[in-house]
């Protein structure tokens, strides 16, 4: 029986790449957090253009909040927190304009 590798609690088999495997699901986890701040821009953008119909400001938002959502996947130390700006900003306006 081949011999397993145990990291981090959990037990690799031989064939598997432990680091490789990690890696990849760390980037996933990242990538799926950056994707839900952007879609909650979307919802917050389309609620600014129906509620208070400024159409414009939602399409900007969307522009910006994708451009953000690229920026935190190519740089970690941002990650999610670049949509959360755009999101934070698109409350403000839906909350008191």
């Amino acid at each position: 029986m081949a011999e397993s590798e145990t990291v981090g609690g959990h037990t690799y088999s031989p064939a598997m790449d432990a680091s490789t495997h990690e890696q990849t699901y760390r980037g996933f986890v990242r990538f799926v957090e950056i994707g839900t701040g952007v879609v909650i821009c979307w919802v917050l953008a389309l609620a600014v253009g129906g509620i208070r119909e400024a159409w414009l400001l939602a399409i900007l938002s969307v522009i910006v909040s994708g451009a953000a959502g690229a920026v935190g996947a190519l740089a970690p130390a941002i990650g999610w927190r670049g949509p959360l700006v755009v999101a934070i900003l698109l409350f403000l306006y839906l909350a008191f304009a």
